[in-house]
């Protein structure tokens, strides 16, 4: 899952996927923490952001057709 066409370690996928582990590990915390202690709404949807995109950009790559040098795909 984190291998792209190639075989090697994406360190997209990880990031992403690390991103959204993360995020919601902490978004389930809070619901037991008091109000004062959540993370700020900006730091959310920046993380929420960079996983997206993280894993939206390793998706684009893993269905975009490049083509060699002799013009094969």
């Amino acid at each position: 899952m984190l291998q792209d066409e190639k075989g090697a370690t994406s360190s997209k996928r990880v990031c992403g996927v690390l991103c959204t582990v993360v995020l919601c590990a902490t978004l389930f915390a809070n619901q037991f923490t008091p109000e004062h202690v959540a993370p700020s709404a900006v730091l959310v949807e920046c993380v929420t952001a960079l996983a997206f995109g993280c894993l939206g950009l390793s998706t684009i790559d893993k269905f975009s057709l490049k083509k060699d040098n002799n013009g094969n795909v």
